[in-house]
């Protein structure tokens, strides 16, 4: 039986555990730079946000991603997080 785990992650928009593969992982690097993380892998500290409109849009408008990172994500970010569901 070689069955994986299932990795949770909590969301924060909606504040619900989802299986990591389910959300978009946002890194904030060492210099500062919050990105998307397409990999899953990239250095730095995550936080993870639903592949939904509605959780993109209560991130940034509750801050989600300025109180994980203590660092204003830039605006692009949300678009890029939109224009990737539509993917």
């Amino acid at each position: 039986m070689n069955d994986k785990k299932t990795v949770l992650r909590k969301c924060v928009a909606c504040n619900e555990m989802k299986d990591k593969r389910e959300l978009f992982r946002v890194v904030r690097d060492k210099d500062g730079q919050v990105f998307l993380d397409s990999t899953g892998k990239a250095n730095g500290r995550g936080a993870y946000v639903c592949r939904q409109n509605s959780c993109i849009e209560t991130a940034f408008k509750k801050k989600g991603f300025l109180k994980a990172f203590k660092v204003v994500p830039p605006e692009d970010l949300r678009l890029l997080l939109l224009k990737e569901i539509n993917r």
